[in-house]
């Protein structure tokens, strides 16, 4: 029986987006990568040995699986040390700890793959962002992105 409500079938950028309009000081960065979306999202979604690659403030990333759980334990650049949760899934990533938030998400398009970013600090106990610096540095991991993946 079909159901009488509509269904919305998203790609997972307009997931992103969606999701990020629900957030309180989320901004979306979007780029299309002129490259094959596998190729882009092998780089995203490798997150031990690749995201420190385009993403400015990770120096490195440790992934563990605890039960149908995945966590990631982040080192930044200046040393500061954050528990994830992750959701990884085919062109989906969205990461959060109790104080950072990062979501990454991926689609097939004409002329390569768009991927959109955004993420930041959180607010602890509350759906925000602190919006002071999150777009800016979105728009680097994008063009760091697409580097890695074109060069």
């Amino acid at each position: 029986m079909k159901s009488p409500w509509p269904v919305a079938d998203f790609d997972q950028v307009r997931r992103l987006r969606v999701l990020a309009a629900g957030i309180s000081g989320a901004r979306v960065a979007e780029r299309l990568i002129p490259a094959p979306f596998e190729r882009v999202w092998a780089i995203v979604a490798d997150l031990e040995n690749e995201f420190g690659t385009f993403e400015p403030d990770m120096r490195r990333v440790v992934v563990r699986q605890v039960g149908d759980r995945t966590e990631a334990y982040a080192q930044g650049r200046l040393g500061l040390r954050a528990r994830f949760d992750v959701d990884l899934e085919l062109g989906w990533c969205w990461m959060q700890s109790r104080f950072l938030m990062i979501g990454i998400a991926a689609a097939p398009a004409p002329g390569g793959t768009l991927v959109a970013a955004t993420g930041g600090i959180r607010v602890p106990g509350r759906a925000a962002l602190l919006p002071v610096t999150a777009l800016p540095a979105n728009r680097r991991a994008l063009r760091r992105l697409a580097a890695r993946a074109t060069g």
